[in-house]
């Protein structure tokens, strides 16, 4: 299943010396309403990359440049600057898809002052998901640093906004998220992990384990307090059944082809990192019955410590971890079954389900991903970010009892201003 699922883009051409206000302060805007030539709301879709505002909006006057249309170049070689539009407003800078990845693209626009970027399509076909770039591909760690959401638009819809500008008329646009809001009805906020084990895979399986090893303190206390319900997930692949018997498929997946992960290394096979994804999603399940879900945190930190090299992916080393953590090994080994056998693990199964998209959610296609009451988290995998995000999906008398006391000061403190917040995969 592909996901359809971005923010809406409201535009409209208005007078000079207009805009919409996204901000409440000392300053105000004249909003006129008149020469609604393109107004409308318009399909896009978020970059996986950046910060977006999940229940608020964003608005601001569109600016598509003469140099650099593609946004690949520093706007300081052109001595352009985005900091504001007409009558203060922010810029939203419009750039074309092409020659450089899309997370360059919402970098240079950040670096020069925009307030968010529009990439436009240059053929025309379905929305996509603007990627980050693969470990590898010769990419710097901008990605990391971009504070600004992104959105992409179809190629009639940048069309029909450069021919705007074209034309003279200014055009204002607001990004809405209101429809993705984290608010869950009761005052418990639930969020997914979608991971897996392997630890060694580069920079961001390094940030992904940080994150884990950072987070672990707070997950602990967020839910022996009761503020919220976390669950680990695993994204398994199968073995087409003609290759079932096939060395490949042998050497990567369990239980006859049917779950089963790339190739690691020499030493390593598919299949260890597969059993060993399975051993987390059981011991969760396990601590999770015992009334300490939270030792799931402990186990993670403490095998990719402690299990390296020869031991790394072995059962005794991890069950040693286990043992220390005083958990029911037995229950585990027996909710793992034979990985041998022909059948269907039900603990694998139910996250097959739970992969596949519901609603407006798609299907889970990039890993690491964290869901807030559903919604795909969009901001960096830091500690400080993912705790403010899952405040705003506090109803608001858990938000003003618990969120503002105890969580945000503490975010305040370091100094930081973080905000949070599939279709088809693409980084350029």
């Amino acid at each position: 299943m592909r996901e359809k699922f971005g923010f809406l883009i409201s535009i409209g051409i208005l007078l000079w010396g207009t805009c919409f206000c996204s901000f409440v302060g000392k300053n105000s805007c004249l909003k006129v309403t008149s020469l609604w030539s393109i107004n409308g709301d318009f399909d896009s879709a978020v970059g996986n990359f950046g910060v977006h505002r999940p229940g608020g909006v964003l608005n601001g006057t569109v600016v598509y440049p003469r140099p650099n249309k593609r946004g690949c170049k520093s706007f300081d070689e052109f001595h352009i600057s985005f900091e504001s539009g007409h009558a203060g407003c922010p810029i939203v800078l419009l750039v074309d898809r092409g020659d450089c990845f899309f997370a360059l693209k919402a970098w240079r626009a950040q670096r020069a002052g925009a307030a968010a970027v529009l990439i436009a399509d240059d053929i025309n076909e379905p929305l996509i998901t603007m990627a980050t770039p693969e470990d590898g591909q010769g990419h710097g760690d901008y990605e990391q640093d971009i504070t600004i959401p992104s959105a992409f638009i179809s190629k009639s819809v940048g069309d029909r906004i450069k021919e705007a500008l074209s034309n003279g008329d200014i055009v204002d646009i607001q990004l809405d998220w209101r429809e993705e809001s984290l608010l869950r009805p009761n005052e418990q906020v639930e969020y997914e992990f979608w991971t897996n084990s392997n630890y060694d895979c580069g920079p961001k399986c390094d940030s992904q384990l940080e994150f884990i090893e950072n987070f672990k303190g707070a997950a602990r206390i967020l839910e022996q307090k009761g503020y919220i319900r976390f669950t680990p997930h695993y994204m398994t692949w199968y073995c087409p059944e003609a290759f079932v018997l096939s060395k490949r498929c042998r050497s990567q997946c369990i239980n006859h082809g049917r779950y089963c992960a790339p190739g690691l290394d020499r030493v390593y096979d598919g299949k260890d990192m597969v059993i060993q994804n399975l051993r987390q999603a059981c011991l969760f399940k396990v601590a999770n019955e015992s009334g300490k879900p939270w030792l799931w945190w402990d186990y993670v930190t403490e095998f990719a410590n402690r299990c390296q090299s020869k031991d790394k992916y072995t059962k005794e080393c991890a069950d040693k971890v286990i043992r220390s953590l005083d958990i029911d090994l037995v229950k585990i080994d027996n909710y793992i079954g034979d990985t041998e056998a022909d059948v269907e693990n039900p603990v694998f199964e139910a996250e097959r389900h739970a992969w596949i998209g519901k609603g407006f959610r798609g299907d889970i296609t990039i890993l690491p991903t964290l869901l807030i009451n559903n919604i795909q988290y969009k901001g960096k995998l830091k500690k400080g970010a993912v705790l403010k995000a899952i405040c705003a999906g506090f109803q608001e008398t858990a938000l003003q009892s618990f969120c503002l006391n105890e969580v945000l000061p503490d975010i305040q403190s370091t100094g930081r201003s973080l905000e949070p917040l599939y279709m088809p995969i693409s980084s350029a």
